[in-house]
C-alpha cells in the first residue's frame, strides 16, 4: 500500500469520526429528556445501549454508501461525506419520530427504553436505523444523471419511501402473526422484539438494492423501486411460513416466541435470520 493510500484512508476515518461526534451531538439535543451517557453508564441501560449502535452503525452503512462509489477523488469524497453524512443525521432523527408515532404507535419508545430499559424495543429501534441506514447506503451509491443535486433528493425520495414500506412491513407482521406484536414488545418480550426486526432489517437490504445504482429517470427508478417493494411484503409471510416448516419442524414459532412462560430467544434469532438470510438470497438473485 503507497504512501498516499495510508493518508487518504486516515483522512476518510478522522472525517468519519468527526461525523459520529456530530450525529452524537445532534441525537443529545433531540433527547433532553434523558441524559446518554447517565443512561449507559451509570444505569447500565442495555436497551438504549442497542438503539444506540443501530444508529452508529446507520452512519457507517451511509459512509460506506459513499466510499463504495464511484470515487470522485479525496476532495470530491470528502465534499460527499460532507453533505450525506449530516443528511443521514437528519434523516435518522426523523426516522426515530416515525419509528414512535407509526411503527410502534401503540406505546412511547422513549419510555419503554428509558423507564423500563426494554430490550425488546431497543431491537427494534436498531433495527429501523440499520434498515433506513441500508436504504441511505444504496441511494448515495449510485450516480444521479440527471443534474447535480439529483443524488441528494433521491436519498431523500427514496428514504421517505423506505418509511413508508417500514410501517407497512409492521402491519403485515402484525397481521401474520397471532399475536399483537406491540403488546408483546410492551411486555418486555424480547424474542418478539427481535423477530420483529430481522424482518425490517431485511425489508431494507432488499430496498437497498432498489434504491442502488445510477439515477437515469425517475420512472424507472421508482417502478424497480416499487417492484422490489412488493417482492418484500409479499414474501415476508411466506418466509415466516418456511421458517416453521424447516428451520424448526414440529414447532411452532409463535408457541416459542410468546406462548410459553420464558419467550425463546433463540427461535427468535432463528426467525430473524430467515428474513435477513433470505433477503440477501433475493437481492443476489435479482
Amino acid at each position: 500500500m503507497m504512501l498516499d493510500d495510508l493518508v487518504s484512508s486516515a483522512i476518510y476515518l478522522v472525517s468519519s469520526f468527526i461525523l459520529f461526534w456530530i450525529g452524537k451531538l445532534v441525537y443529545d439535543w433531540t433527547t433532553p429528556t434523558y441524559n446518554v451517557k447517565e443512561e449507559l453508564v451509570e444505569k447500565d441501560n442495555t436497551a438504549l445501549a442497542i438503539a444506540l449502535i443501530g444508529y452508529y452503525f446507520a452512519l457507517v452503512l451511509a459512509i460506506g454508501g459513499v466510499m463504495s462509489g464511484d470515487s470522485r477523488g479525496l476532495d470530491g469524497d470528502l465534499i460527499d461525506i460532507a453533505i450525506y453524512g449530516p443528511l443521514t443525521i437528519i434523516l435518522l432523527n426523523l426516522s426515530r419520530i416515525l419509528n414512535d408515532r407509526l411503527i410502534l404507535r401503540k406505546f412511547r419508545v422513549r419510555d419503554e427504553l428509558i423507564e423500563d430499559q426494554n430490550t425488546g424495543t431497543g431491537a427494534v429501534v436498531f433495527a429501523g436505523y440499520i434498515a433506513t441506514g441500508l436504504v441511505i447506503n444504496g441511494a448515495v451509491s449510485g450516480v444521479a444523471v440527471l443534474d447535480a443535486t439529483g443524488s441528494v433528493i433521491s436519498t431523500v425520495v427514496f428514504w421517505a419511501l423506505s418509511q413508508i414500506a417500514l410501517i407497512a412491513a409492521e402491519f403485515i407482521y402484525d397481521t401474520i402473526t397471532s399475536y399483537d406484536i406491540h403488546e408483546e414488545i410492551e411486555r418486555e418480550n424480547v424474542a418478539a422484539g427481535i423477530a420483529f426486526g430481522g424482518a425490517l432489517i431485511a425489508l431494507g437490504n432488499i430496498l437497498r438494492h432498489a434504491a442502488s445504482g445510477d439515477l437515469i429517470t425517475w420512472s424507472i427508478s421508482l417502478q424497480d423501486f416499487g417492484v422490489e417493494l412488493a417482492l418484500g411484503l409479499i414474501l415476508l409471510p411466506i418466509i415466516r411460513f418456511l421458517s416453521d416448516k424447516i428451520l424448526i419442524p414440529g414447532r411452532s414459532l409463535t408457541d416459542e416466541i410468546v406462548n410459553q412462560e420464558n419467550p425463546n430467544v433463540g427461535a427468535a434469532f432463528i426467525e430473524a435470520f430467515s428474513y435477513i438470510g433470505a433477503s440477501f438470497l433475493i437481492v443476489w438473485s435479482l
